[in-house]
């Protein structure tokens, strides 16, 4: 009986899964809001809102694009959905988040443009429902702010971290009960305020990186810098809105901007992919009147081992300006974005995948192309499955290998 149980628990091994060909976008768009639901074994991907081709303010929209994962031979195609209302003059907006719950996605602020240059954040929160293809409009949030992170923890409370409020970044964390549809504030957070962040959370651990912070002069007027800063807030299990906030170390020194982030609760880890190293306007051109480009690393965190693990996407080319990253079976993605030279593409562009327990033959193989930092902050090597879906064994519960 025991021989027969070790022998079942080595056939099942870690593997590489293989991404799904998404299609393009019907249309080209950046700094659109993304989310992911799952409803009766049929996976949505959708893209809300966002900036066209052009990259003026002419081009900010509210158009919305859904699309369907499921298992007939149908080939994969994206439909377009009603826009999304808004309570402001303008329709268009950008730097909204959304997130994927339970059977809804909830989609929230994000700021509007107009011909002067002027932007307002929107206070308005919208849930979609995929079965219906309904907006419901919901409590507006207290502090209206766009270009913040968004966040779900027991499915059910949505925490948006810091932002960008008209004026100024603000410091909230502020919690959206999807139960009741009432807000609270958190523990704010205790980085320096930023817009442009990104971040992710697995069970009760969040993470947050980067983004774009004000400094002030006494000379001139204020400018906007780059924010290298990464901070873990663990969420008290007795009080959703109690958070610990502790200070992480910084996986490269390097701030980004408008990263892709997400955690994973299957490998206990939060993602961060793409972005830029030079904080830019909505048009790609970097607050310092430099061209912006999108960076090709991934940072891994580990939040288990509290270290970081640094490797490069998958794709053809790096991508900038996200609102999200999602994972569908195993495989990560950016919807839309900027390619280099400030490019806005259509294309859902596949960065890395995850392990998936399969059943494996007794050999594997193995590649080192990443490296690890440890909490000394030196480079130590990680091994990473292979990309051609070969197995990764681990050490059974006996010991044997």
């Amino acid at each position: 009986m025991v021989a027969a149980l070790i022998i079942a628990f080595e056939a099942t091994v870690s593997a590489t899964a293989s991404p799904i060909a998404l299609p393009a976008l019907p249309e080209p768009v950046s700094n659109n809001a993304i989310a992911f639901v799952t409803i009766d074994d049929t996976q949505y991907v959708f893209s809300f809102m966002g900036l066209g081709n052009g990259k003026t303010h002419k081009d900010v929209h509210n158009r919305a694009w859904q699309l369907v994962i499921n298992n007939t031979d149908k080939p994969l195609q994206w439909q377009a959905l009603p826009p999304v209302p808004s309570s402001l003059a303008l329709k268009g907006r950008l730097a909204s988040v959304a997130v994927g719950l339970n059977d809804s996605v909830y989609i929230f602020g994000g700021y509007t443009v107009d011909e002067d240059h002027n932007e307002i954040s929107t206070p308005d929160v919208y849930k979609y429902s995929p079965t219906t293809e309904e907006y419901t409009l919901l409590a507006p949030m207290p502090v209206p702010v766009d270009d913040a992170t968004a966040l779900v923890y027991q499915d059910r409370y949505v925490y948006l971290v810091s932002g960008w409020h008209n004026d100024g970044n603000v410091n909230l964390v502020q919690v959206y009960d999807t139960q009741t549809d009432q807000w609270q504030q958190a523990s704010p957070y205790l980085g320096s305020p930023v817009f442009g962040q990104a971040g992710g959370i697995v069970n009760s651990t969040m993470v947050i990186c980067d983004g774009v912070s004000v400094k002030p002069h006494s000379d001139k007027r204020r400018s906007f810098a780059p924010e290298t800063a990464c901070f873990k807030g663990e969420i008290d299990k007795e009080n959703p809105f109690k958070i610990d906030w502790r200070t992480l170390q910084h996986p490269t020194g390097s701030a980004r901007y408008r990263m892709a982030a997400a955690g994973n609760e299957a490998t206990s880890k939060i993602y961060f992919v793409g972005g830029s190293t030079n904080p830019y306007n909505y048009n790609g051109i970097g607050y310092n009147g430099e061209p912006s480009t999108a960076d090709d690393a991934i940072w891994t965190f580990d939040i288990a081992e509290e270290t970081w693990a640094i490797s490069k996407t998958d794709a053809e080319a790096p991508t900038m300006d996200h609102r999200g990253l999602i994972n569908v079976n195993g495989s990560w993605y950016t919807v839309g974005g900027m390619l280099g030279a400030q490019l806005v593409t259509s294309k859902v562009t596949s960065h890395f995948s995850t392990p998936a327990e399969v059943s494996c033959p007794a050999k594997s193989q193995a590649s080192t192309g990443v490296s690890k930092q440890g909490s000394d902050g030196q480079a130590v090597e990680v091994v990473k499955t292979a990309a051609n879906s070969k197995c990764q064994h681990n050490n059974d519960i006996y010991g044997a290998k």
